[in-house]
């Protein structure tokens, strides 16, 4: 009963998992684009574009250079958006699972303090949801840039992905701010 109901979300644990890596990548993606295109592999591009966005390579038409160097252009954000999930899940493993390499006591004002085994179940339990969270917010990045990625395939893209993309990109913007200031 649990594996059927776990297909039934879209792929389960193991789509969500392929889908935020597929989303952690956009920026990188989209920087490579350009050398592509440059170097005259447009085709390469598509395909890896098509891949990401969960396309067939073989199905999908191939789009032009400028189609595809304007699609890593509209990746870029999506790409820096993407940054901040991914710096959670990195902070979680770091903070989380491998807290007593990364602190290395006393753990008398640690939470779950003050011995080790609890102050490192302490962040370990905080971690999960946090790392569950990133992984959620990636996997909605990624049906974002499916949504974006219509145009590139020959879909009618609306303004509410391109809107929902702006609006993201200013709250993680404001989010990165606000964070550093208080570091």
């Amino acid at each position: 009963m649990a594996a059927r109901l776990s297909r039934g979300v879209r792929g389960g644990p193991a789509g969500l998992l392929r889908r935020a890596g597929r989303a952690a990548v956009l920026l990188p993606v989209a920087v490579a684009t350009t050398g592509l295109v440059a170097a005259g592999r447009a085709d390469r591009a598509a395909e890896w574009w098509a891949r990401i966005g969960g396309e067939d390579p073989a199905a999908v038409r191939r789009p032009g250079a400028g189609r595809l160097l304007g699609h890593a252009l509209v990746c870029v954000p999506l790409g820096l958006i993407a940054l901040v999930p991914v710096g959670v899940e990195v902070l979680s493993v770091l903070r989380g699972l491998l807290y007593p390499l990364v602190e290395s006591g006393p753990y008398d004002h640690s939470w779950g303090g003050p011995t080790l085994a609890g102050a490192w179940a302490a962040h370990f339990l905080v971690a999960l949801p946090f790392a569950a969270a990133g992984l959620g917010v990636l996997a909605l990045l990624h049906r974002l840039h499916h949504r974006l990625a219509g145009r590139l395939w020959g879909r009618r893209v609306g303004a509410g992905p391109v809107l929902v993309t702006l609006v993201t990109a200013l709250a993680c913007a404001v989010l990165v701010v606000a964070w550093t200031h208080q570091l």
